[in-house]
Order: C-alpha cells, then structure tokens, then sequence
C-alpha cells in the first residue's frame, strides 16, 4: 500500500485487491488534510463479499491448526518489521501520538502471536462419563468446539489497528472467514493488516476489508450468511445492531464513562501517575478512559493540587513530534460537543479548574472539572475527550456506590493499600474488569475484555473471543 499515491487506494475483496468508481477521502485530523482517497465499497461488493465468505467458510473450517498458526505467527512478524510504517499511518489518520501509535502496532503483533498459539488449544475438549442413570449406562459423551462460520467484524477509529486484530485473529484461529468494515475515517491500518495477511497465506475468499458505509453495511448484518457480528463503537449503534442481529451470536463492546476510585491509604504520586496517563493518552479517546475520580476527602486537596499540576505540563501538539502527549481530537462534530458539554456543565455550577476550552481548529485542551454533579452530560454519558471530574467522597463505600451509579460498566480503577478493600472492591463494582493500583484503560491482549449494562455484551481477547465464534457439539457415544 503506497499512501503518498495519488491514485485512490484499493480494498481486499475476498482475497483480491479491487478498486471501484466511487471513493471517499481520508483527513488527517491534525492539519484537516487529505492524505489519500480509498475505494468504497458497494452494495455489489459487499454482496461478493458474502458469497465468497460463505463459499470459503467449509476450507477455513478444514484449515489444520498448524497452518492456521502459520498464517498467524507470519502475520504477526510483518506486523512488528513494518512497526514505523504503520505506527506513522495510524498517526496520520487518527491523530494518535506515535509513541502512543507505535505501542498499538505492537500489540497488534502480540494479539496475532497469542491468537497463534490458541489456534489449537482452544479446541480441547472433554471426555466425559454419561452413564449417570441406568438409561445411559454404557454411554459416553465428547465434546468440541467447532466454527460458527462467517464473521462481521465493526472497527472504530481510535484504536484502527489493534481493534480490528481483535476480530480478524481469532476468527482465523477458529476458522472462520472474516469480512471487517473499518471506520471511514481510518481505514488504512485495517488495510495494511489484510495486506499482511494474504502475505502471509491467507486462502483466497476468507478476507475482506470493505471501506463502506453505514447504510451500505446494513443488509450483511441481518444476512443469514453472517453467522457472528463483532461490533466495537458507541452504544447507541451497538444495541441497534443487535436488534438487527436478533437471530446471530452478537459482541458488543460500547465503551462507558470509566471511574477510578483513590482510598485514604493509597500511594499518591503513583495515583496522581496513573491517572494522568489513563485521562488523557490519546486525548481521551479510549473507550476505558478515565471519566470520573473519586478521592476520599481526607486526601482530595492533595490530590487535587499534584494531579491539576500534571495536567497543565501536558504538551499538545503535532502527533508525529516524539515529546506531544495530546493530540488533535478526531474532528469537529466531537470538539463542538465536548465544548458544549464543558459550558452546559459549568452552567449548571460545575468548576472548570484547568482547561475547559480549545485550542487551534484540532485541539481541545486537557480538561479537569470539580463540582460536577452525576446528571450533568461530562457524568453520566462517555465524554471521549481529555476531559475528567474529579469529585470528593466521605468514604471507600460511597466512592464504590458512585461508580456504579452509571448506566455504563465497562471497567474502574481502584488504588488502595487494603487488601480487604481491594477483593470488597472487586465483588461490589458492576464491571466488566476491576483493576486494582491501576487504572481502568489497563488491557493485555490476552485478557477477557468486555463489560455489563450499556457497555456491551460477550468478551474480546482472543481465547474469549475464539469461544465466541465457535460452537460447542456433543457426541454422545455408545460402545456396543
């Protein structure tokens, strides 16, 4: 793929590179320049698509583990030889610091390699007595996960890589074929991985990566010929999905308003640390960004004070520039809302203590609000900007209670010394991942990612994702 080309670029259909009349540009949202135009896929296309995944669904079905592991592993090292490509191209079309850029490029490596090392034992099985009455005497049962078939997969902007990993890999290690719509606004990072990938071997008519648009899409959602949907953007569009997909297995991860809680015995400076990185890497726009933090009062102020501190020596800037922390904001629609937000909140009494407004035509400046109560828009809806509140509490068990007043559960943080406190913690907080002396945008690759109420449905992470593109079939066995 040669982005600098004037020629606007081809997507993988099925396994081919097909170019088509219609495009689409791509902007880089920290100058609101045009970096290249991609071909659009059709309905025509997308139509293909469908047949030639249904058609290759029995061969990636048959494929043998050790060379679905190939074809993962071999992926995964291309992924890590053209790091500085890709990490530039993520930066160019999202805006994301390229330290950040070369960090998701690298992970993208490591869920391939995780998810080669799955491709066969995630398939384990039990073998199991069923003579439990004297009906059954005699029988046996075994049991073995097999391949659900065609899989949609649904990628957001902001992490266009790795997201899209998380949906390719183990559909491949399950053996399914796989069709990806990436975000319109990123859709190069999905389309260097489906390179990568028929380098690496993938059969022709098992891979394609449709730059499409919404409506466009809409009919392979509710095509019997899809048999998993993997989406990942906001809940409004995920529940409507599902609906749609009433009769499919359904991922749903959507994102929420992550809270963090810091207990009176906690160690601050690596609280105030933490929560500086998980607000504001890539200007908040991660699904488990910190939203909401709550501090006992006893050590509010001084919080407060080292944390506001922090924030001010932030540096905005150019995303490709080694020493920017905050990039640009994805586009217009989202600086005018997070504006909008900031100024209803402060209307209604909040405090704008650093911050709060922005900066250049890309830019919203790193943002700390006190006062904030949880009905306000910056509370209780997910703000995916740099944009925190920072709100007292008179115990643990309230800062617990006020986490969980959310209609969102995705995953908290919860810094204490307190070993009680930390497993009380875990038991009580309604998320999907309770992360302790940490932050709430902490994931592995390899973890069970996904939350509970509005943030979603079924768990990513390639071993929980595998189970989720796959069947469980009994054989129940009588030897005679």
């Amino acid at each position: 793929m040669d982005i600098s080309s004037k020629k606007p670029q081809p997507f993988l259909l099925g396994g081919r590179w097909t170019e088509t009349e219609k495009s689409f540009p791509v902007i880089n949202p920290y100058n609101g320049q045009t970096l290249v135009k991609v071909c659009q896929a059709g309905p025509a296309e997308i139509e293909e698509a469908l047949k030639l995944a249904e058609g290759a669904a029995p061969l990636m079905a048959s494929l043998p583990s050790h060379r679905k592991a190939r074809i993962l592993q071999k992926a995964s090292d291309a992924l890590l030889e053209r790091k500085e490509e890709i990490a530039r191209t993520i930066t160019l079309e999202n805006g994301k610091p390229i330290r950040e850029a070369r960090m998701e490029a690298e992970r993208a490596s490591l869920t391939f390699r995780i998810a080669s090392e799955e491709a066969s034992r995630s398939f384990n099985g039990e073998f199991m007595a069923l003579d439990r009455n004297t009906v059954s005497e005699g029988r046996w049962g075994i049991t073995r996960r097999f391949p659900s078939g065609p899989v949609l997969g649904i990628t957001p902007f902001n992490f266009p890589l790795n997201l899209v990993a998380h949906k390719v890999a183990p559909a491949i290690a399950a053996g399914n074929p796989v069709i990806i719509k990436p975000a319109s606004k990123t859709p190069l990072s999905a389309l260097m991985l489906g390179e990568a990938l028929m380098d690496a071997g993938m059969p022709e008519g098992c891979l394609s990566v449709l730059p499409a648009g919404g409506k466009d899409i809409e009919p392979a959602i509710t095509d019997p010929r899809i048999k998993v949907l993997s989406f990942t953007g906001s809940a409004i569009v995920g529940w409507s999905l599902k609906r749609l997909a009433y009769d499919k297995k359904v991922i749903l991860e959507l994102g929420g308003n992550a809270g963090v809680l810091l207990d009176e015995d906690c160690d601050l400076g690596h609280a105030v640390n933490r929560t500086l990185a998980g607000s504001f890497s890539y200007a908040g726009q991660i699904c488990i960004s910190v939203q909401r933090i709550y501090v006992h009062r006893k050590i509010h102020d001084a919080f407060l004070e080292r944390f506001v501190a922090g924030v001010r020596s932030l540096k905005m800037g150019d995303p490709l520039d080694e020493s920017v922390q905050v990039g640009p904001l994805i586009d217009e629609d989202n600086l005018s809302r997070v504006s909008a937000w900031v100024e209803e909140a402060v209307s209604c009494g909040a405090k704008v203590v650093t911050g709060g407004k922005r900066s250049g035509d890309f830019f919203y400046e790193p943002t700390v609000v006190t006062d904030a109560t949880p009905w306000m828009k910056l509370s209780c809806m997910e703000v995916f900007a740099p944009v925190v509140t920072v709100t007292p509490v008179e115990s643990f068990e309230a800062g617990l209670d006020a986490i969980n007043a959310s209609v969102y559960g995705l995953q908290a943080g919860v810094f204490t010394g307190n070993l009680k406190r930390a497993f009380t913690a875990f038991e009580t907080l309604h998320v999907g991942g309770v992360v302790i002396n940490g932050v709430p945008t902490f994931r592995v690759d390899h973890m069970p990612y996904g939350g509970i109420k509005q943030s979603g449905a079924g768990r990513e992470g390639v071993k929980y994702a595998i189970e989720e593109m796959t069947e469980p079939r009994l054989m129940a066995l009588r030897l005679i």
